[in-house]
């Protein structure tokens, strides 16, 4: 452990939160993080650190240490959601109607400025680089992959992030080796039957009833073709059929989402939903369109990477701040970034009934105990700092 880097995040704890008060006022959605790039920017030059704009939103900085020595990424996202805001209390309330900041992104950039001005102050015994990675659309799943293909990985020897999590309990910290958050997909059905009038179906082919034996008949995909010990969620979101009460309906769309952990798992998965549409559809002389895009991979942390991380838990926090969470099935696109470089996700809980921060991530009412946000600054720095020093050339 650092004692500089631990007092230099305290020392900055209340620009920290003003930051990311100024941040939840304002939330740009996927794309659209112009005043959030040029904020981070700012705050960039302020503690002295060159960055590169990407395109067409994000940034990218780099701290090159006294020391020669590898480079470590640590990465933070910051795009907020079409959500609105339903706090009518909150004095940093979004001013954007329709649009919030519901899943901490504001935190999670507002957290790594703080460990990027304390890792600063101890560049002279920096054993390597520290690259700073501020990236966009998250939400949509594509701003990782942007960033990876205009060169933000390149010369990465092992990479680290963040979620602030309103689902575990403030003053804990998890890193588990191994899955942390599933593969996201997207799947669209599209059955076409033979419309006709509602008082004649025997002269028609009504997609409304094939889509609706897919929604139910679909559910066997997971409960029998899939290990039961394998997880593995299918849901269907989306239903569009029909037109008017007495008219049969000659389309019908569905869509939905497929969570897995296993890529053997995710890949029986869409094999299974395809069979499933097509062989249901013929059944009742119908056809079906099956559209499936695959969305994030699964993040899974490396095993050195993930000791490493609950190592400094331990160490700077105490043993009782170390929270083992289970895996989630939802989607982080982090998960691009550990394709073909080490390193691990850590989870830094938020929740606190006495301070109403509770609430699921992207809900209306959702918000950041805000004195979580220190032990995220202070993690993103103590773990660059660590690997850097115990990972020499």
């Amino acid at each position: 452990m650092n004692e500089k880097l631990k007092r230099e995040v305290k020392r900055n704890e209340e620009r920290m939160i003003a930051f990311r008060r100024d941040l939840h006022r304002h939330p740009e959605l996927s794309w659209q993080e112009i005043r959030t790039t040029n904020r981070v920017v700012e705050e960039l030059g302020r503690i002295g650190l060159e960055c590169r704009r990407m395109e067409p939103t994000g940034v990218v900085a780099e701290l090159v240490g006294g020391k020669p020595g590898k480079t470590v990424a640590l990465r933070a996202d910051m795009d907020a959601l079409p959500v609105m805001e339903l706090s009518e209390t909150l004095a940093y309330k979004s001013e954007n109607d329709g649009k919030m900041h519901a899943c901490g992104h504001d935190a999670h950039t507002a957290m790594l400025l703080n460990a990027a001005e304390a890792l600063v102050s101890v560049k002279d015994e920096l054993c390597g680089t520290v690259r700073f990675i501020f990236q966009p659309a998250e939400e949509i799943t594509e701003g990782a992959e942007a960033m990876i293909e205009q060169g933000v990985m390149t010369g990465v020897d092992n990479v680290f992030g963040i979620h602030i999590w309103s689902q575990m309990p403030m003053n804990t910290i998890s890193c588990n080796v191994g899955p942390v958050f599933a593969s996201a997909d997207v799947v669209e059905v599209h059955f076409t039957g033979r419309g006709g009038h509602g008082a004649m179906p025997h002269a028609c082919v009504d997609a409304s009833v094939v889509a609706s034996a897919f929604v139910m008949g679909a559910q066997a995909i997971v409960s029998r073709e899939t290990d039961p010990l394998e997880p593995a969620v299918f849901t269907v979101g989306r239903m569009d059929v029909g037109t008017r009460y007495n008219v049969i309906a000659e389309h019908a769309v569905l869509e939905g989402t497929v969570r897995a952990f296993n890529p053997q798992v995710r890949e029986k998965l869409e094999q299974a939903i395809r069979r499933y549409a097509e062989h249901l559809a013929a059944t009742y002389g119908a056809t079906a369109d099956v559209t499936y895009r695959y969305g994030t991979h699964a993040v899974i942390n490396e095993a050195d990477s993930a000791m490493l991380a609950q190592r400094i838990v331990m160490d700077i926090f105490g043993r009782n701040v170390l929270f083992s969470d289970r895996p989630t099935t939802a989607g982080e696109d982090f998960s691009y970034y550990l394709q073909d470089t080490p390193g691990c996700f850590a989870l830094v809980g938020s929740g606190n009934a006495e301070k109403d921060t509770e609430w699921a991530h992207h809900h209306g009412r959702f918000n950041v105990d805000e004195d979580a946000m220190v032990l995220g600054a202070e993690l993103y720095a103590q773990y660059a700092f660590a690997y850097l020093t115990e990972n020499p050339f």
